[in-house]
Parts: structure tokens; C-alpha cells; sequence
């Protein structure tokens, strides 16, 4: 004979409830209503038979699927495009984020009952593995088909040097104050006090990352102090010297790919992530720029990284951005509506 568990009793109905509320939830008795729907947004979105990707971008580049202006989300974003899996964009912040930060996919869900779990941006890669075409399987880090050249060694050009010029340009430069209000302060709130604080917390996240990357302690330093900290001189001729690293690892191969893999791989999409940016929004021919391609630092803290793109090495950068734009994105034309 089995035995049945009793009924779970909560340990609250056992304390006497005083007269006076008694009467109250005799006259008033609670309620439970039944829950609401998920909007029909919502709803379109995760029945889909699409998955979609949530990164930084406006609504319009969601739309039109346009690359994202984040180097870290168009880095996954371009790899899933080469390889060839169909997914819509939306844009989202790093607080919705299940691990913080952006990107994230959320697979399609197979019923309107069934639940997806968010796919972080580390196990991409995985995805694209089970779900791409398998002529189109893109490598993360390529085997180097000859020479002594290893990926890892120069993973540090992009995540150290050309993310501290890019947050260097972006966030601590006052001539680049309305390209950071239009990419990522306009679009978080509409209350002038509210991006002005957003606006100090990036300003502060940004030079402490920077600082810190340099080895330089930030332990009881803050405010102008740490900003002085930071040497952009220091981090324009490094990141400079990290294009020209990349650009002689491109001359050495032959099909116009990192390491001489014959397709695109993680690496090259990581490249692009800050490449891209950089041209589209710190070249001179830039909407938020007005410098000459020569005057690459002027008094007022604005510099061209875009334009140290397009003059790296023999222009092997500058080539392969083109490369990757026109595999990824064929129907572009480089122009947004803001």
C-alpha cells in the first residue's frame, strides 16, 4: 500500500488572525486573478520559427537587420550572418541580459507552451556549429596552415588594444559626445538627468577598464585623478601598432583571411566588429566627424580611428572590412537613417 503525503499546510494558517482583520477579509475576501498573456509582441517573437538576437541597435537597424554599432554584438552578429542562418534582431541592454551583457540568442520556441532558454554570447559559436549549413561551418580560431603563428598571441591586439582606443574615442573624448548621446544614451531614457547620470557611470566603467588593462591600480583613485590616468597618446600609438600586427598577419595569407583559413572565421568577425565602427563613425568622412584623414589628434580629443584603419599596412584592414561587408551584408549601402 502506498502511502500519499498530507497536504502541505502553511505554517502562517496556524497563527490566530485578530478579529478586527478577520471581519475585514470576510467583508473584503482576497482574489486571484488568472495571469496575463505575454503581449502580442511577444508572442510573434518567440513563436517564431526564427531565432532572434538581442544587441545593441535601433529599431529601425533591427528592422532592416543593419550591423550593429557595438564591436562585441556585430562580432556575433556577423558570424551568424556568414554563416548563413537566417535570425531578426531586436534591440536590448545589458540589464535584460541573462548574463549581463549583450549579445544573447533566444532560439525559436516549437509551441506557444514551450520555453526557450537564452543562448549567451560564449556558446554562440556551438549554435552556429548544430545549425548551419555544413558548407558554411565557420572556424573560431583557425589552425595556421604553416609558420609559427598562433591566434591566441594576438587575440590581445583586439580585446586590449583596439577596445581601449575604441573606449578611449567613444567615451572619454568630449568631441565625440553626440555620437555617444545618439548610440547609447538617447536610446536608454528621455529624461535629460537620467542620460546625464548614464553618461558619468560609462564615462567612470570606461576609464576604469582602461587604467586597469594598463596595469595600473585604481584602488583609492577616483574622479579627475583616475581620468589623468589614462595617457591617450599611449593608447592611439598602441592601437595603431596592433593595426599594423593584424594587417601583416593578412599579408601573409594568401586567401585574404586571418591565419590563411579559407573562410572567414571567429577571429575575422571579431576584426570587423571594431573595424567597422571605427570607419563608420571615426573617419572623416563621418556625419560626427569634420577632420581631415591627416589630422588624426587634434586639442580637442577628437581622433580619426576609422581613418588609422583605412592607413594601416598597405590598406589589408581596409580591404578585408570591405571583404567581410560584402559576404555579410550585400544588400548595405553604409547608410543609416538617424
Amino acid at each position: 500500500m502506498t502511502s500519499q503525503a498530507p497536504p502541505y499546510t502553511q505554517p502562517w494558517r496556524k497563527i490566530p488572525i485578530p478579529r478586527p482583520l478577520q471581519v475585514l477579509f470576510d467583508t473584503f475576501p482576497l482574489r486571484t486573478y488568472e495571469a496575463n498573456g505575454l503581449p502580442e509582441r511577444a508572442e510573434h517573437l518567440t513563436t517564431s520559427d526564427l531565432p532572434t538576437l538581442y544587441l545593441f541597435c535601433t529599431e529601425e537597424d533591427a528592422r532592416t537587420g543593419f550591423p550593429s554599432y557595438n564591436p562585441g554584438c556585430l562580432k556575433w552578429q556577423t558570424l551568424l550572418r556568414l554563416a548563413k542562418i537566417p535570425f531578426r534582431t531586436l534591440p536590448s541592454t545589458n540589464h535584460a541580459s541573462p548574463s549581463g551583457s549583450l549579445p544573447f540568442l533566444l532560439p525559436p520556441r516549437t509551441s506557444s507552451t514551450s520555453l526557450t532558454t537564452p543562448i549567451p554570447a560564449s556558446h554562440i559559436p556551438q549554435y552556429i556549429t548544430e545549425h548551419s549549413p555544413p558548407e558554411h561551418v565557420l572556424p573560431s580560431l583557425p589552425t595556421p596552415k604553416n609558420g609559427p603563428l598562433r591566434p591566441e598571441a594576438y587575440l590581445p591586439l583586439l580585446t586590449l588594444h583596439l577596445r581601449n582606443a575604441w573606449l578611449a574615442a567613444l567615451y572619454l573624448t568630449p568631441a565625440y559626445s553626440s555620437l555617444l548621446e545618439k548610440l547609447y544614451l538617447l536610446p536608454s531614457s528621455s529624461n535629460s538627468l537620467v542620460r546625464s547620470s548614464l553618461k558619468r557611470q560609462l564615462r567612470l566603467a570606461a576609464t576604469e577598464e582602461i587604467v586597469s588593462s594598463l596595469g595600473r591600480g585604481t584602488s583609492g583613485v577616483a574622479g579627475e585623478a583616475l581620468e589623468k590616468m589614462v595617457e591617450f597618446e599611449e593608447i592611439w600609438h598602441d592601437a595603431k601598432q596592433a593595426m599594423e600586427g593584424l594587417c601583416q598577419v593578412l599579408r601573409e595569407s594568401e586567401e585574404g583571411w586571418f591565419f590563411g583559413s579559407e573562410v572567414p572565421s571567429e577571429f575575422d568577425a571579431a576584426v570587423f566588429g571594431y573595424t567597422q565602427v571605427m570607419v563608420e563613425f571615426m573617419s572623416s568622412d563621418s556625419s560626427f566627424s569634420s577632420k581631415k584623414p591627416e589630422e588624426v589628434s587634434q586639442g580637442d580629443g577628437k581622433v580619426l580611428l576609422g581613418e588609422m584603419v583605412k592607413q594601416a599596412g598597405n590598406g589589408e584592414l581596409a580591404r578585408h572590412r570591405e571583404r567581410i561587408l560584402a559576404r555579410a551584408w550585400p544588400e548595405w549601402d553604409g547608410k543609416r537613417e538617424w
